[in-house]
């Protein structure tokens, strides 16, 4: 079993099952990604995916499961690569941050702008989502941290430090029967 060949199902599920849009992405041909997708099934005696002559029709249950572990294992391995580079190159590296788009929007320019004067030659990527979804690219190691103003401790694995403080106000005209409440 190769990397290579993890990459390609991956890839395949990617790109709808289409071997050739695939082969177009990276740069390498159909009959390759073929043969590999056939020698990985061999191997394991299990077809990932149905087929109606040449073409790929859907994944199979146990190619789901294995497609899956491929994604865990492909990000692992960028995990393991970030760390080298990380270890060669101290001030060089990839930063991963998920959050909500009113972060995005509202709370973190003036603190991505310092990060990026301070760091120049780190790559900073913001991947904006719901709670789910910040809570899954935490867990397969797709972001480094999330910033979050929602409940994500509801997610077993992940932590929440605090981070700021964000203040809500509710503002009513001077007339307005709460303009008289103090709390």
């Amino acid at each position: 079993m190769k990397l290579q060949q993890l990459k390609y199902i991956v890839e395949v599920v990617n790109h709808n099952l289409n071997v050739s849009a695939t082969a177009e992405s990276l740069y390498t041909s159909q009959p390759g990604i073929s043969k590999q997708v056939r020698l990985l099934e061999d191997e394991l005696g299990i077809q990932i995916f149905e087929r109606s002559g040449k073409h790929l029709t859907q994944v199979t249950n146990a190619g789901e499961d294995i497609v899956r572990i491929s994604q865990e294992i492909l990000s692992r391995v960028e995990s393991i690569k970030a760390v080298a580079g990380e270890h060669t190159h101290p001030e060089m590296g990839t930063l991963n941050i998920s959050t909500t788009h009113t972060q995005a929007r509202y709370a973190l320019p003036e603190v991505i702008k310092g990060f990026t004067a301070r760091y120049p030659k780190v790559s900073l990527h913001m991947h904006q989502g719901t709670p789910s979804q910040m809570s899954e690219a935490i867990a397969k190691g797709t972001a480094n941290f999330a910033i979050a103003t929602e409940a994500l401790h509801l997610y077993q694995d992940a932590i929440m430090l605090p981070c700021y403080h964000w203040n809500r106000s509710i503002v009513v005209p001077k007339d307005h029967p709460l303009a008289q409440k103090t709390t």
